[in-house]
């Protein structure tokens, strides 16, 4: 059996190094005051046919079994200039879209004011990804929004200009 002897500091440095857009997942659970919400760096194409997206979350993410309780989500590509919204559903309070401006999607889930797309889904399927979840999503609908994306690179959120320009 092989071990890892990755140092887990080293492991973040190197892959820190690939830059990665900043998603919030957002839904409302059936009977709750508020939308919940999150922030991911993992969100991706999955497939065409069937259209599937997939992500991954911490297992120690307490915002996301309130997100999957909801069984439908949106994804938000947040844009630049919108690193508040990111900080925002990164934290800890209660009612993270108190302070947010977001609206209902079509398909019922709290969409993002301002983001650079947006992406409907229902959860399908979750595996093991050791000590995060992987989640596929089936794609119900989407649209480009606003503006260019917010990327995260080498621990810094930034513009894609300005990732560019570095």
């Amino acid at each position: 059996m092989l071990t890892s002897t990755i140092d887990q500091a080293h492991y973040r440095s190197v892959m820190g190094h690939l830059p990665t857009g900043v998603v919030a997942l957002s839904g409302i659970t059936a009977g709750a005051e508020y939308p919940c919400g999150l922030v991911v760096g993992t969100f991706q194409s999955l497939s065409l046919d069937p259209p599937l997206v997939s992500f991954s979350v911490a297992h120690t993410s307490t915002s996301w079994p309130k997100v999957r309780a909801a069984g439908r989500l949106c994804a938000s590509v947040l844009a630049a200039g919108q690193e508040p919204v990111c900080r925002t559903l990164s934290g800890k309070q209660p009612n993270k879209f108190a302070d947010l401006d977001w609206s209902l999607s079509e398909a019922g889930s709290p969409r993002i004011t301002g983001a650079h797309a947006f992406i409907d889904c229902d959860i399908t399927h979750e595996l093991d990804g050791g000590d995060h979840v992987i989640v596929i999503a089936r794609v119900l609908q989407m649209d480009t929004g606003h503006g260019e994306p917010l990327v995260f690179h080498k621990g810094r959120l930034r513009s894609i200009r300005e990732l560019t320009a570095a």
